[in-house]
């Protein structure tokens, strides 16, 4: 294995991690994984709606950069095997 890979496959690993934290952040929109985690409570503390739209972006941006990171390992993958 390069080190190319070695070194994507472990950040792959990291953005996997830290998209799945901010993936559970996500205010729930009635009855889903969230409220099995409390969501359900945080309705009542409110929220900004600032700071949603903050994690929205946040989550877009690292869900994009874990499908360049993918694409990246298929094309290194494909040409060093």
């Amino acid at each position: 294995m390069s080190v190319p890979i070695l070194v994507l496959s472990i950040l792959l690993v990291i953005v996997s991690t830290i998209l799945t934290l901010f993936v559970l952040l996500h205010k729930g929109r009635g009855g889903g994984m969230s409220d099995l985690f409390g969501g359900g409570m945080s309705t009542s503390f409110g929220g900004s709606s600032t700071a949603e739209r903050t994690l929205d972006r946040l989550t877009i941006v690292l869900g994009l950069i874990w499908i360049a990171i993918v694409v990246v390992l298929l094309v290194l993958y494909r040409w060093f095997p």
